[in-house]
């Protein structure tokens, strides 16, 4: 049998096109397992379910996490960037232990981060990114009402996320994201506290208070005020625990 010149001209584009689909669907669940293998481990660390100065044991990691080794040790470097985790040399990774002095120097960055985050967005955002902090901000009160950290941390840190984004600065973001990754886990931890924790809730009613009067200064002294008490209560519960580790379960 003869086949047409055109045919197999249309049979080459076809066994192409399946050959470039082919390899799409094999890269895109690739590339996007580790980052999904990297958030989960990300919740590991910041919700001291791995404690600082823990060793990354990568055969159970992968037993827990349901995945390979290839896609958790391409997670572990992810987090290492994000300063979550320390490689050492011929002794694979640990979750990163801040001494005291780094906690109070890490501290006073982020607090002064936090204060142009603050004083920038409450001039600059939109009505519609207002209207989104305000929706979290009631999740998270509800959050808070039935005591529930992981989810109450979870959209506390997208509130704060987002009245940095609303600044628009990308300068200011790149260093909030560099700076605050080394605080994820002290920040969960930091308000165990039962009138800690009211105090900090508060005082995200203010922020929201803050960004709907477009008060610039309102905005930087409550974020100033809000850092400088997480600091306060890290370094509370690093004295309470007789050691440089911070007490378990917190933001």
């Amino acid at each position: 049998m003869v086949i047409h010149p055109k045919n197999l001209i249309l049979q080459s584009l076809f066994l192409h096109t399946i050959s470039k689909m082919s390899a799409d669907v094999i890269s895109i669940p690739r590339a996007a397992l580790h980052e999904q293998v990297a958030h989960r481990l990300r919740q590991m660390l910041v919700e001291n379910r791995i404690a600082p100065g823990a060793k990354l044991n990568e055969r159970e990691l992968s037993e827990v996490l349901k995945v390979s080794r290839t896609p958790l040790r391409e997670a572990i470097k992810m987090l290492a960037t994000e300063g979550l985790v320390e490689l050492l040399p011929n002794r694979g990774a640990i979750a990163v232990e801040l001494s005291e002095q780094d906690i109070l120097d890490t501290f006073e960055v982020m607090a002064g981060l936090e204060a142009q985050s603050g004083e920038l967005a409450a001039t600059r955002i939109t009505d519609a990114e207002l209207d989104e902090i305000k929706a979290m901000h009631y999740e998270m009160l509800a959050a808070y009402t039935r005591r529930d950290l992981p989810a109450y941390y979870r959209l506390n840190a997208a509130i704060h996320q987002a009245i940095n984004t609303a600044a628009k600065n990308p300068v200011l973001s790149a260093l909030y994201k560099q700076v605050n990754s080394r605080l994820q886990s002290l920040r969960f931890r930091s308000n165990q506290d039962g009138e800690k924790w009211r105090i900090a809730v508060e005082q995200h009613e203010q922020m929201v208070q803050a960004l709907v009067k477009r008060d610039a200064e309102a905005m930087r002294a409550v974020l100033l005020s809000h850092m400088n008490n997480k600091r306060f209560v890290v370094i509370e519960q690093i004295h309470g625990s007789g050691g440089n580790k911070p007490a378990s379960n917190q933001n």
